[in-house]
């Protein structure tokens, strides 16, 4: 959804998201996390007090977001699938304390919770399928993230000619108090709080 791109122009940047982009732009990666979607991570992250999860760290615009919010002594990990992109991402960060890119398939979050706030990132990482457990996965109280949605016109929400059963599965979660929010005309995001 045209993330690196969004940046093309801008300044005022966190050092740590700007060195991101400019990976991103280095490796001709075009998906990065939004500006928008940075700046709503940024914010959520200010909430954590102990543990911060992503899965899809792709070039780690998305995860200099959080680490630009999060508040002193809380660890952020992030879990990439591409090995070259996590080593160069992990060298990005590396002078970052409590931050830790971790190599392989999305599933490997899990060894790293529960979670405060866990960001479903990524082309089907843990959004769809055999998707991400929040009551595994979250603290009680604790928030996930999941991005890249096209903004609902109604109800249901649909993908094509069928209902969109991933998103409806997030927002009709028993274990989250879920909702929409739209960042831009063409682009919303999924956050849901795991129930006590």
């Amino acid at each position: 959804m045209r993330g690196t791109a969004s940046y093309a122009g801008v300044t005022g940047l966190p050092p740590l998201v700007s060195a991101a982009v400019a990976l991103a732009e280095e490796l001709e990666f075009g998906c990065s996390c939004r500006l928008e979607q940075g700046r709503l991570l940024t914010a959520l992250a200010a909430g954590a007090t102990t543990a911060i999860g992503e899965t899809g760290t792709g070039c780690g615009v998305g995860l200099a977001w959080l680490v630009a919010g999060r508040r002193p002594g809380v660890r952020v990990v992030s879990v990439e699938r591409d090995a070259e992109r996590a080593e160069r991402v992990a060298g990005l960060f590396a002078d970052v304390p409590g931050v830790e890119v971790v190599s392989g398939d999305w599933t490997r979050i899990e060894g790293y919770g529960p979670f405060d706030l866990l960001v479903l990132d990524g082309g089907g990482n843990g959004k769809q399928g055999a998707a991400a457990d929040p009551e595994r996965l979250l603290r009680p109280a604790g928030s996930v993230v999941v991005d890249d949605f096209t903004p609902l016109t109604g109800w249901p929400p649909m993908l094509g000619p069928a209902p969109d059963a991933a998103r409806l599965g997030w927002l009709d979660h028993p274990a989250l108090l879920a909702t929409e929010v739209r960042l831009a005309p063409d682009l919303s995001t999924v956050i849901g709080t795991r129930r006590p």
